[in-house]
């Protein structure tokens, strides 16, 4: 499928974009990367495809090509098809990748039943943490949020 100019981009950018999330200590080289994908997914695709995909040089991805892509980064098909997929998928992996964290885990785990008013003032401590850290908002804040 020709993914074309634009959309080309984007897909270069969805492809680099769970290479980091899934590699938060460094993205291995496009040759490790080949090698683990044909381990997990026995599929087998160049480190030099993968490179021009990641970069945007290439755009045309094969229906295979897409299911060995989505099947190794465990996301679906349409993450690299559709935005509204890919963003909620994208807010999904950095909620997964906020939580392996182990103390922003035990934060939310403490902070499961409390009331929503108490709720509402931690989330408020946090928002002006993330101001005072200059971290800026999280990609995507659910719409229940104050302030959403």
């Amino acid at each position: 499928m020709d993914q074309g100019g634009q959309e080309g981009g984007s897909l270069a950018a969805k492809i680099t974009h769970l290479i980091t999330t899934l590699y938060p200590e460094g993205r291995p080289g496009y040759a490790k990367l080949a090698a683990q994908i044909r381990e997990r997914t026995g599929a087998t695709l160049s480190s030099t495809y993968l490179w021009e995909l990641a970069s945007g040089r290439k755009r045309n991805l094969t229906q295979e090509t897409l299911g060995t892509l989505a099947g190794f980064f465990g996301v679906p098909a349409e993450y690299f098809l559709d935005d509204a997929v890919s963003s909620r998928v994208d807010a999904q992996l950095e909620l997964a990748q906020a939580l392996r964290n182990h103390k922003v885990r035990s934060i939310a785990l403490r902070a499961d039943g409390l009331s929503d008013d108490t709720l509402d003032a931690l989330l408020a401590m946090v928002t002006e943490a993330r101001k005072i850290e200059r971290l800026g908002p999280p990609a995507e804040q659910p719409e229940d949020e104050p302030g959403a």
